[in-house]
């Protein structure tokens, strides 16, 4: 194809060439305005100078056609899955693959959105898109054609950033009338105080509302703990309680309507991470030793713990004075609100070598034993005085102990050792310097071990002949640990080596408050990404087989490894987002994999309202591929000439952009050949003679 045009090559810069020529029409003007003989011979000699100055050639160039390029952008979102779309995305993708290709000079560039990425960020057509054209011209862009459902979530607000002029077709997938029912979250707390409520807003929305009542069930940690009825639109207030700390999964679910496209978006998942806000800690400290400064530098080391140490310094049985008993302190000790009205504020009771001393009375040890029994945590730590009459064992305590004194205490230098049952039990396993297999301790000597017999609970650490050491119970719903050994305070000083006793007492204080993470028998759920990893924590030992149920129920059953004593691990790959829930027959635990309430999923409504701006503003079309139960129709294809309108009823076109590229060119002076030198110098010479009036002497 040989295309013809002029070109310029001025040999002066355009401003002189200007200048010259406003210099020559400023003469001519004088010249015709005298009327001088061979006035428009002069012009026309200065018009032939100054074309000659601009060297106009004639430029022949060789093209060759190049093919208009045409993006067809496949949406493969998770939306994209429900009912027949799938079917009509592939058959409408081959169905357009064929007709452009049939038309013979379009350069087809094909992609398809990643599943992935809609799970997290929503449908992205426009990212596609633009790669797709990253390296195009935008003069040799045709048009675009999207296969989708239409709810796409990065739509440019103008069609000049789509970054090139021609139509964008949209070939809709699904049917007209399709219902969704899903949860909105108005406001979704992140992080809540253990121990109090935090309130969810949320509303439920129906694309085809019928008035339906709307059943709401909440749940926390995957058991019930409210159901609600509410009507379409209304806004909803769940009151959840923050049980412990760590992960609270709330799950808000509504039931399921009808003709319903998907039940993905009826549950909505809110994880609010409970945080304690001060662990009110009640430390009694019976007779003076050097243990009683370790308790108190731990719990004040802690900013968030709020201490109250109650000190016995002179026991009454130790007066000799007769000074009154309310007057043995220096400032009136409030026993009535701490042992009485205010017990229940308290998180942990710790009695550190107390005896009954008659400070409190048995009315306020009762009080104790009733905190403990309705959710309390109690830590006893005795010395010899356990073994007397005057020990707790013979007070109100005792009826929750886990042991009885034998009166057999040893004194003499042992080591502590982690018993079987210690070596799978979170509170005692893997301490620093733990043999997980024999369980001894490369720890400091302790030279004091009250004897006693265990009548409940698990004995986690045994001292000399296996007796008990540390003993942990579980009484009604509170629990209760007994330490029965003052000498641990050998290890905060580093004696003999040394020992974990930090690790150790924060472990202990943490399961006597009922911290999930050192429950003995458990299940746990993680997640990273897509993998997705299952622990079972269990004392005991036993064996459960162990389920992964996803979001749509298929149930996937775990080989879990054993990883330490009483821990084992299962890890699995899973290929979509959503709540998953591990079960082993007893326990059940929830992971939220991925968002929580991933954007795709929220509207999967078909529509072709939202791409219909942009694709009428580009002179392109929205077509829906099927009506309700109707087979899938495939508009025609055509090439256009350039216009304001690409598409009608049942055709969509694709922009003929008429793109060639350079294969050789010839270029031909015109002022500067032979022809050109003669035209200006016969002008010339023809000026000069009609201003002497040659010319006309010679016409006569």
């Amino acid at each position: 194809m040989s295309v013809w045009s002029i070109a310029l090559s001025p040999f002066l810069p355009p401003w002189a060439i200007v200048a010259l020529a406003a210099v020559a029409l400023a003469i001519t003007v004088v010249l015709v305005w005298r009327r001088v003989r061979g006035a428009w011979l002069r012009a026309l000699a200065f018009a032939l100078l100054i074309l000659g100055l601009c060297d106009p050639n004639l430029v022949q160039e060789n093209r060759r056609p190049l093919k208009d390029i045409v993006a067809l952008v496949v949406d493969r979102s998770a939306s994209q899955d429900i009912g027949e779309r799938p079917g009509q995305t592939d058959k409408a993708r081959d169905e357009v693959k064929a007709r452009l290709n049939a038309l013979g000079d379009v350069d087809l560039r094909v992609v398809e959105t990643s599943r992935q990425e809609s799970d997290t960020e929503g449908t992205k057509l426009f990212s596609a898109l633009r790669g797709a054209l990253s390296d195009a011209p935008p003069e040799r862009v045709g048009g675009a054609i999207m296969i989708t459902d239409g709810d796409v979530h990065d739509i440019p607000g103008t069609a000049a950033a789509l970054g090139f002029y021609a139509p964008l077709h949209a070939l809709i997938t699904g049917h007209e009338g399709e219902r969704q029912r899903r949860i909105e979250l108005i406001e979704a707390p992140r992080y809540g105080i253990v121990g109090k409520d935090q309130v969810i807003a949320l509303r439920v929305l129906d694309s085809a509302d019928h008035g339906e009542p709307v059943r709401l069930t909440v749940r926390r940690d995957g058991a019930t703990i409210d159901e609600t009825d509410a009507k379409v639109g209304e806004r909803i207030n769940v009151e959840a309680p923050i049980d412990h700390a760590g992960p609270n999964v709330i799950e808000l679910e509504v039931a399921p309507v009808e003709g319903e496209l998907a039940t993905d978006s009826n549950r909505a998942v809110v994880n609010i991470e409970g945080v304690r806000d001060k662990l009110h800690v009640l430390l009694v400290s019976g007779k003076p030793h050097p243990g009683e400064r370790m308790w108190r530098n731990l719990l004040k080391s802690d900013p968030n713990v709020d201490l109250v140490h109650f000190t016995i310094l002179r026991p009454p049985e130790k007066g000799g004075d007769g000074t009154p008993i309310n007057e043995l302190s220096l400032i009136a000790f409030p026993v009535a609100d701490l042992f009485g009205r205010k017990i229940k504020d308290f998180d942990l009771i710790i009695f550190d070598r107390y005896a009954q001393q008659s400070i409190l009375p048995y009315a306020y040890l009762d009080n104790i034993a009733n905190y403990v029994r309705d959710g309390g945590a109690l830590l006893m730590a005795e010395g010899p005085e356990f073994s007397t009459p005057d020990g707790l064992y013979y007070s109100p305590l005792g009826a929750i102990a886990p042991a009885e004194p034998t009166g057999e205490d040893v004194e003499a230098p042992f080591q502590a050792k982690v018993s079987e049952e210690g070596l799978r039990h979170p509170v005692t396993r893997g301490l620093a310097g733990l043999d997980a297999k024999s369980g001894d301790g490369e720890w400091g000597r302790w030279f004091r071990l009250i004897g006693a017999r265990a009548t409940g609970g698990e004995t986690v650490m045994n001292g000399p002949d296996d007796k008990p050491l540390l003993m942990l119970s579980r009484v009604d719903k509170g629990r209760v640990g007994l330490l029965l050994s003052d000498q641990m305070w050998l290890w905060a000083r580093g004696y003999d080596g040394g020992g974990p006793y930090l690790d150790l007492l924060r472990r202990l204080a943490h399961w006597l408050m009922k911290e999930p993470e050192l429950e003995e028998e458990a299940l746990r759920a993680s997640a990273k990404g897509h993998d997705v990893t299952v622990e079972r924590q269990s004392a005991s030992g036993a064996e459960r087989e162990t389920d992964l149920v996803a979001p749509d129920g298929t149930r996937t059953k775990l080989t879990m490894t054993a990883e330490a004593p009483g821990l084992a691990r299962a890890h699995v790959a899973v290929d979509r987002y959503g709540l998953y829930r591990a079960e082993d027959g007893q326990h059940v635990a929830l992971v939220s994999v991925g968002p929580d309430n991933p954007l795709e999923m929220q509207d999967v409504v078909s529509t072709p309202e939202k791409l219909r701006p942009i694709a009428e503003t580009t002179g392109g079309t929205v077509h829906r591929l099927a009506a309700a139960g109707g087979v899938v129709a495939i508009p025609r294809v055509v090439s256009l000439n350039p216009g304001p309108s690409y598409g009608g009823s049942d055709y969509i076109g694709i922009k003929r952009t008429g793109s060639s590229e350079l294969i050789g060119a010839r270029s031909t002076s015109l002022a500067s050949g032979f022809f050109g030198l003669a035209f200006l110098l016969g002008a010339v010479v023809a000026a000069w003679l009609a201003e002497g009036g040659r010319l006309r002497r010679g016409g006569n």
